[in-house]
């Protein structure tokens, strides 16, 4: 009888309350096609197992429940090359559940097993600690808030996802497929990590630094407004020199890049600078329960006083009134 087929990699798969689904199904899927030949699904050159602290299920944030292959206490970490946390639905969430997970992630990293954040998952192994002298990719939504709580860990902030050493993280999405082909790669190889993207209907593979189309053209015509957008978003809370710091790092005068935002925008720099903020606050009272100095503070508001009268001009109502409101 033929003894059965060692896998190349092992994955723990660790769902959080209310994660997204399109990326922890986008990875299952990515570790599924490259784990057999044809189209079987036996987990023959990869394996992955859900976990969870307790047995049961975990609720996506679209209510689908994941069921739990089994419970962490009852797996050796140390047969697992790599713990892949998927994120909550707001960053707030997934940090407040550092003391809870913290134990789990410590014994995992002391097991040798490298700790992979999905989306705002790094939020959780920073405030657990274990992101000290690393860097992190992040969804570019949640870029300002990681910064604001922590200020000392580097975000690189234009990747899919960011391999460091033992840490490794991804901005979550359907990015998980390329992470998924990435760490494939480094066991199986290209021809088995590249398996199944046709069938997924993924034209190729993308690189971490790739650069989101979506996200790049939405700024403008020309390329320096697109570009000029690219680091509004980066640096909502402001530069030191404002505008004039913008404009030298994409090569114009002010009055030039100013001419040019009002040729494709209809309004300046710095009013583009300011919509963007106020839509990230708007955002932010919808989806979290932050306070507003700390909000004021990620999209640089002097003070509270000066955020409600940003808002208020903007949408005709307080953040309070916003917040109470369901978004529409």
């Amino acid at each position: 009888m033929p003894r059965p087929h060692q896998p190349d990699c092992r994955f723990l798969l660790l769902p959080l309350p209310e994660h997204a689904l399109l990326a922890f199904g986008g990875f299952v899927d990515k570790l599924r096609f490259s784990a057999d030949e044809e189209d079987l699904s036996q987990q023959r050159y990869c394996q992955w197992t859900v976990t969870g602290l307790n047995p049961g299920t975990v609720r996506a944030s679209s209510g689908v429940e994941v069921a739990i292959d089994a419970p962490v206490t009852t797996l050796d970490l140390a047969d697992y090359d790599y713990l892949v946390i998927f994120g909550c639905r707001q960053p707030s969430m997934a940090q407040a559940l550092a003391a809870e997970y913290r134990p789990l992630l410590q014994r995992a990293s002391r097991s040798g097993v490298s700790l992979v954040a999905v989306d705002n998952a790094s939020f959780l192994l920073a405030e657990a600690g274990l992101l000290s002298d690393h860097s992190v990719a992040l969804h570019w939504r949640h870029q300002q808030e990681f910064r604001a709580a922590f200020p000392d860990i580097p975000i690189h902030a234009d990747a899919l996802y960011h391999l460091d050493g033992n840490r490794i993280s991804c901005a979550g999405g359907s990015a998980t497929i390329d992470l998924a082909t990435a760490l494939l790669e480094r066991h199986c190889g290209p021809t088995r990590a590249l398996k199944g993207l046709a069938d997924m209907l993924v034209d190729e593979s993308r690189a971490a630094s790739h650069a989101l189309r979506s996200l790049v053209d939405s700024g403008g015509k020309s390329r320096p407004t697109q570009r000029a957008v690219a680091l509004m978003r980066q640096h909502l809370a402001g530069l030191p020199e404002g505008v004039e710091q913008l404009a030298s790092q994409v090569g114009l005068s002010r009055r030039q890049l100013d001419r040019a935002f009002t040729e494709e925008h209809g309004m300046t720099c710095h009013q583009y600078w300011l919509e963007l903020r106020l839509r990230h606050v708007h955002w932010r009272l919808h989806n979290s329960s932050q306070r507003l100095s700390q909000i004021a503070d990620e999209v640089g508001f002097t003070d509270v006083s000066h955020l409600c009268r940003a808002v208020k001009r903007r949408y005709g109502a307080t953040p309070q009134a916003l917040r109470k409101q369901q978004p529409g």
